[in-house]
């Protein structure tokens, strides 16, 4: 049954909700991918998939716009998948269940995948709107952006004519993005030593919830908790005061989204049963006043059983170095730019961690306006994971996308959007990463712009996208790509 029939524009919609019923995580795009490529072997155009399922769609110029340059748009096929607790979705598997409250899209116990679906969807109502003619669209779809540009890292670009692009992965109407950070994935294995349980120890579960989460780079400097963060900071403490040994700990699940919740089962002696929880009481507290202006929904589990079945724990010294590791290591806003007010320049966000066999597995999403600034925190992240004897690896790292002072495409769109709503549009720089300055690498002389309609809480189970922001966003984007420069 189709939710999304009858809104406006018809076919943005359409195609929104068929991309919703196809899994399309990060690293779960073939399905996606095959497609669009479907899509444009229906519609005889020329197109190509590349071997990482990347996917260029061309659409010629109707005769009265043969003259005119071309655009570039580009978009990003995956999304973050993220689910409610509890919820039994797969979303490898099973398709998003859509849903319409207050003029806003929301999917069921997980996240839309607005961003960027609702990009995708407007590049395939281009491509398939018959009866508008348009200069030369070339249409890049990409895979893995969510995950360090994967697709757009790796995609040869050299057919392309255009030197104008329209980036559709902003997430504020009326708001257009002219520069981003640049930025890399962190990831930290740190060894852990198993041995037997010895006698007169208690099991002790401790579970981080309630958190507001959201875009590692949209939200990161809103004074969120990071459930990872507090829970690693809190057993930390433990660790440096009694004999703890750990037995489990999870959080997160993506390096880019600001985690949720986080939980850890631990050994602890009997002995210090009470004395461990007042000092548990007194950390709640702590982390509780400090969020209460801008996450004041913690919540704080600690449960303690008397468990004699385990035969074998992680030991009190590994426990303890694992957990200093990640207490070392940065988390948050690192630096704010000097130059635009309210900017984070540099951050990074602890967004999974996980106890596998034998280490504790932690996995980071950096950002930086300043590539130097970039590099300098891996480095500080390298020399405190190996002084600590963990492993660690900087992987997919892609380049900031610089402000460009002279940009016609910017001065065109500006004029336009004047022209439409009687006032300016803000011109922003943003700390979350695009795909832009990986094309301007690859493309001399590109001009970009990132526009897209309203989106909320993105790469949460709360995402929400605005119904009429998706409307107008279309309008101004037809208003744009018709408007000829050779009348």
């Amino acid at each position: 049954m189709s939710i999304l029939t009858g809104l406006e524009p018809e076919n943005v919609f359409y195609y929104f909700e068929q991309i919703s019923q196809i899994p399309h995580g990060s690293g779960n795009v073939a399905a996606i991918s095959n497609y669009l490529k479907d899509f444009a072997q229906k519609r005889n155009l020329p197109y190509i998939q590349d071997s990482l399922g990347n996917v260029i769609i061309i659409r010629e110029a109707a005769p009265a716009y043969e003259d005119e340059p071309p655009y570039i748009l580009q978009a990003h096929m995956d999304m973050v998948a993220v689910a409610a607790p509890g919820t039994e979705i797969d979303m490898s598997k099973d398709p998003l269940k859509l849903g319409i409250e207050d003029g806003k899209i929301f999917a069921k116990d997980t996240s839309l995948g607005g961003d960027d679906g609702i990009g995708v969807a407007y590049c395939l109502a281009l491509l398939d709107h018959k009866e508008l003619s348009l200069p030369r669209l070339e249409v890049v779809l990409t895979v893995d952006e969510e995950t360090g540009m994967e697709g757009a890292m790796g995609i040869d670009l050299s057919m392309l004519h255009g030197r104008r692009m329209i980036n559709l992965d902003q997430e504020e109407e009326g708001v257009f993005i002219t520069s981003c950070a640049g930025g890399a994935r962190v990831d930290v294995a740190v060894p852990l030593t198993k041995r037997q349980v010895e006698h007169g120890m208690l099991r002790l579960i401790l579970k981080i919830g309630g958190l507001q989460g959201g875009h590692s780079g949209m939200e990161i400097n809103r004074g969120r908790g990071n459930a990872n963060w507090i829970l690693g900071a809190i057993l930390c403490g433990l660790s440096q005061r009694y004999d703890v040994r750990m037995l489990c700990m999870k959080g997160g699940l993506a390096d880019n989204a600001i985690p949720r919740e986080a939980e850890a089962e631990i050994l602890v002696r009997e002995t210090d049963k009470e004395e461990i929880a007042f000092y548990l009481e007194e950390e709640e507290k702590k982390y509780k006043k400090s969020l209460q202006d801008t996450d004041s929904g913690m919540i704080f589990e600690k449960l303690f059983y008397n468990d004699r079945v385990l035969n074998s724990c992680y030991t009190r010294e590994s426990t303890a170095n694992a957990l200093a590791c990640l207490s070392k290591l940065p988390n948050g806003v690192v630096a704010m730019s000097d130059d635009i007010e309210g900017l984070v320049e540099t951050s990074l966000n602890l967004g999974v961690l996980n106890l596998q066999e034998d280490s504790l597995q932690l996995q980071y999403a950096v950002r930086s306006s300043i590539d130097r600034d970039k590099e300098e925190l891996c480095r500080h992240m390298v020399q405190t994971a190996e002084r600590a004897g963990a492993s660690i690896q900087v992987r997919n790292a892609y380049p900031g996308w610089a402000y460009r002072r002279e940009s016609p495409l910017r001065d065109r769109m500006v004029r336009i959007y004047k022209e439409l709503y009687g006032k300016k549009p803000v011109l922003e720089a943003i700390h979350a990463g695009l795909e832009c300055g990986i094309f301007a690498g690859k493309i001399e002389g590109l001009d970009c712009v990132s526009i897209g309609p309203d989106l909320e809480n993105v790469h949460t189970a709360q995402e929400r996208m605005d119904i009429d922001s998706v409307g107008r966003v279309w309008s101004y984007l037809l208003k744009v790509l018709t408007e000829r420069e050779h009348a």
